[in-house]
């Protein structure tokens, strides 16, 4: 092989090289949204036979189909791509393209909720349905299965155990409103769509002292004991005031620790503490002492019942939860 004949190889292989180079930036400088992003998207589903809505986030929507005197607040909604917040076909609709941008997608039935299966609808003894829903159309849970009655009979019920939008296709009409990047935002989205609770937050970098492990002096002894140290290290605090929304909600109730770790997780803090704030305002005099029933005792019974009555939930889940821990404080491990 001639020199020249070397040189033009070494330059193909250079040349081939840099194309190889181009197209990984090319991969890793993905253009548009992608999966982790935070988006806030406003959308409405509806069902594509029978034009039923499944479900909105805009308040015309809502207030159209008389759904807007529901207990929630609609508006745009926080979302973490790739975490299977919304149907993976809208997902799969919304990588690649930026805020401002809309699209429809229609997600097959067994994507949405599921094909319906006749097999699913059972006839059971109407003694396992209590006596106020023994009737076609109510909704039963019967050995923690969810279904609907559809005819009674005598003593038998038939129950249909699937979806109410089994065999729907459903169609999907959204626009991306916002990408996410302020991580308080994050943090309020996400216990938004978690409890459909607003939180009032406040992110900081406190300084913790902590015990660290060091290096022994003695590194010949297996048998040495760790030695620790004590050391001023920052931590990111992501703090939740522990308002009776948040404190009376019955998801909270049930999992906090898991959506309090999933928030450090998602939003990439240190830790989330929940505090009860007490700012004195509320008048002196404990309930039942110096005039304290009827005046700002009342006032705050009154609070606390309408709290309890919007909350819908059970008293011993309460009970329990006032006799366990105060202040939540999650620390990333």
């Amino acid at each position: 092989m001639t020199e020249e004949q070397e040189a033009e190889l070494e330059a193909q292989a250079d040349d081939a090289g840099e194309d190889v180079e181009a197209e990984t930036d090319a991969d890793d400088e993905q253009d548009g949204l992608q999966s982790g992003d935070f988006v806030e998207i406003d959308y409405t589903a509806r069902t594509v036979e029978g034009d039923q809505l499944v479900d909105t986030t805009d308040p015309d929507v809502a207030e159209e189909e008389g759904v807007d005197q529901q207990d929630r607040e609609f508006k745009p909604r926080t979302i973490v791509l790739g975490e299977g917040h919304i149907f993976q076909g809208v997902e799969d609709d919304i990588y690649g393209k930026d805020a401002g941008d809309a699209g429809t997608v229609t997600i097959p039935a067994e994507e949405a909720f599921g094909e319906y299966d006749p097999d699913d609808v059972e006839t059971i003894s109407a003694e396992k349905i209590p006596e106020d829903d023994r009737y076609p159309g109510a909704h039963v849970n019967i050995e923690q299965r969810q279904g609907h009655i559809t005819t009674i009979i005598g003593g038998r019920a038939r129950v249909d155990f699937n979806h109410p939008l089994a065999g729907d296709d459903v169609e999907y009409d959204y626009e991306i409103v916002d990408e996410v990047t302020d991580r308080e935002q994050q943090a309020a989205g996400l216990f938004e769509m978690y409890l459909d609770v607003e939180p009032e937050l406040d992110l900081e970098t406190d300084e913790v002292e902590e015990e660290v492990q060091v290096e022994s002096d003695d590194d010949e002894d297996e048998d040495a004991e760790p030695e620790f140290e004590t050391q001023t290290v920052e931590k990111e605090t992501l703090y939740v005031e522990s308002t009776p929304q948040l404190t009376m909600n019955q998801q909270w109730m049930m999992g906090k620790q898991q959506i309090a770790q999933d928030v450090i997780e998602k939003v990439g803090v240190d830790r989330v503490i929940v505090q009860d704030i007490i700012d004195g305002s509320g008048g002196m005099g404990m309930p039942g002492m110096m005039g304290g029933m009827g005046g700002a005792g009342g006032a705050a019974e009154a609070d606390l019942e309408e709290a309890l009555e919007d909350a819908d939930v059970d008293a011993d889940e309460i009970v329990e939860e006032l006799e366990g821990d105060g202040d939540v404080e999650l620390d990333e491990e």
